[in-house]
């Protein structure tokens, strides 16, 4: 049983390490943006220079709310580690990223008329299934919740 716990407290502790390293990266890679665009206008696709402006938006717009799931998933992993993960932020934290997914989604619909590929018909599903699984995961963490209250009542 102890080996159980050590390895589900590694896995924890590993999680944690990499959701840290991938909001730090997000943010230098969002702040160099506009100019690691503007190389891959140059020297990639020339469609990425012609439509800079519009792409610096969509795709800094999604960084910014790729940014937000992830701070979103470090702040879930704290009652993780607390061992307090059946509380209403996590609730609300998966009803954010299920928002913020619906508009990644959209941003990248929009991208479907400025620049079309088969990537971003991709990237709409992945984010649009995300939103809903990111939906029904905060519906049954909630009932969890109420459940947890209830027995906690119980004497």
């Amino acid at each position: 049983m102890k080996e159980i716990e050590s390895k589900t407290i590694n896995i924890v502790k590993i999680t944690k390490i990499i959701l840290d390293i991938m909001f730090v990266s997000g943010i230098l890679v969002v702040i160099s943006l506009p100019f690691s665009l503007k190389l891959a206008g140059e020297y990639y696709a020339e469609s990425i220079a012609l439509h800079y402006i519009s792409m610096l938006v969509l795709f800094g717009g999604s960084g910014f709310c790729g940014l937000l799931i992830v701070n979103e998933l470090r702040s879930m992993m704290r009652t993780v580690v607390k061992q307090e993960c059946f509380v209403y932020r996590n609730v609300q934290s998966l009803e954010r990223m299920g928002g913020v997914s619906v508009c990644i989604s959209i941003l990248f619909f929009i991208k479907m008329f400025i620049l079309p590929t088969p990537a971003t018909l991709i990237i709409i599903l992945v984010f649009f299934i995300a939103a809903l699984f990111s939906g029904v995961l905060a519906q049954v963490f909630a009932e969890a919740i109420r459940y947890k209250e209830e027995n906690d009542l119980t004497i």
